[in-house]
């Protein structure tokens, strides 16, 4: 009988840095001869994670239209998938940054129904600091309604590991009072500060990750009211477009420049950003800008030094601000940015929508 295969489920708000750690994490263990599998997750089609970390050479399935908890089977059907190409040591799962309630949702289910095929590690949250440091501290004005704050806390309280990231961004004085205030408000979670973006303590996660997730003899209560308002309040865009132009494009340039744009006109519309993400591609070439919260500066999380006059990109908004105000203010800005460089922009798909009501595939009580 085949060893069980470790089930790494990574959670955590929008722009925690989700994705950038799973692809450290891959990485780590790819260096230890195991095979590993990637499995995302968003409310539509068009995921930047996805084809981000397929560039970066992983394994990736991903789960489309819905949250891992109301689609449970398609999770193990993507799971499933792997063993057609090669089966996995390792299956590193990263939900929407939305959702929440995962222990009653996914483990317990996959523990009960798929038996002895997974081991389980501890279900490790990723602190976003730059709203968590609002958020922790009761302030006003932390970017999000009580709502949506409602599932930031409820993603911290269902955790067994506390993800700090960013340390090398943050003061230490500023590590510590966020270390203190994840002890204070949820005692018995290990905390363990790193910097997914240089992998500063990586090792120290792996480690914590290689143990065995804790038997469950009480799942968390979750208010399914407030947290469907709380998602709700959140819109979501994913689109598909197209700069063609006559002369090459830095595309390192031109993610970071888009990115920019949309944060000067999200500020003006008054939208709070939860994350926004957008991939320049062409060939083999691939950039990567994102936004993490209004009062942060873009960063080109991944650079290609690479230029071409045919480009393809993908954009991902997760923002605080209605669909009818997000979509316009998007088609805008490409425009905008095509126009000012004599390039002309082709939006292929577009969807922008509010997330619907989580409705489980199952839940565990308990």
């Amino acid at each position: 009988m085949s060893e069980p295969i470790r089930f790494v489920m990574v959670g955590g708000f929008l722009g925690a840095g989700k994705t950038t750690l799973i692809s450290r994490l891959a990485a780590a263990y790819q260096s230890q001869g195991l095979h590993v599998g990637i499995v995302t997750n968003d409310q539509a089609a068009g995921l930047v994670d996805t084809r981000l970390l397929e560039s970066q050479g992983y394994d990736v399935n991903e789960v489309a239209g819905s949250c891992f908890c109301c689609n449970f089977d398609g999770l193990v059907d993507a799971m499933q998938a792997f063993g057609n190409r090669q089966r996995p040591d390792v299956i590193l799962a990263e939900p929407v940054g939305s959702c929440t309630d995962l222990i009653a949702t996914i483990a317990i289910p996959m523990a009960e129904q798929l038996g002895q095929q997974f081991t389980h590690s501890p279900y490790a949250v990723v602190l976003k600091p730059s709203h968590g440091k609002k958020i922790l501290a009761g302030s006003e004005g932390g970017g999000f309604s009580p709502k949506a704050e409602y599932i930031f806390r409820k993603q911290l309280e269902e955790s067994e590991i506390v993800v700090l990231n960013r340390i090398d961004e943050l003061p230490a004085d500023e590590v510590r009072t966020l270390r203190t205030q994840i002890q204070t408000e949820y005692p018995g979670r290990r905390i363990i500060g790193l910097s997914a973006k240089t992998g500063e303590n990586l090792d120290e996660l792996i480690d914590a990750l290689d143990s065995d997730a804790a038997p469950i003899n009480e799942t968390m209560q979750v208010d399914y009211d407030e947290y469907a308002e709380g998602e709700a309040e959140l819109g979501w865009l994913n689109a598909t477009a197209q700069f063609r132009s006559s002369k090459p494009i830095a595309l390192d340039r031109l993610a970071e420049e888009l990115v920019s744009r949309m944060q000067i006109e999200l500020l003006t519309a008054g939208a709070e950003p939860a994350h926004l993400k957008i991939l320049c591609q062409a060939g083999d070439a691939t950039a990567m800008a994102n936004l993490v919260s209004s009062d942060t500066p873009a960063t080109l999380s991944v650079a290609s030094d690479a230029a071409a006059s045919e480009i393809q990109l993908l954009v991902n908004a997760r923002v605080a601000a209605a669909p009818e105000v997000l979509e316009p203010l998007t088609r805008k800005t490409l425009e905008q940015i095509a126009s000012n460089r004599g390039a002309e922009c082709q939006v292929a798909d577009l969807a922008c929508f509010r997330p619907g009501r989580p409705v489980p595939t199952h839940r565990v009580q308990r």
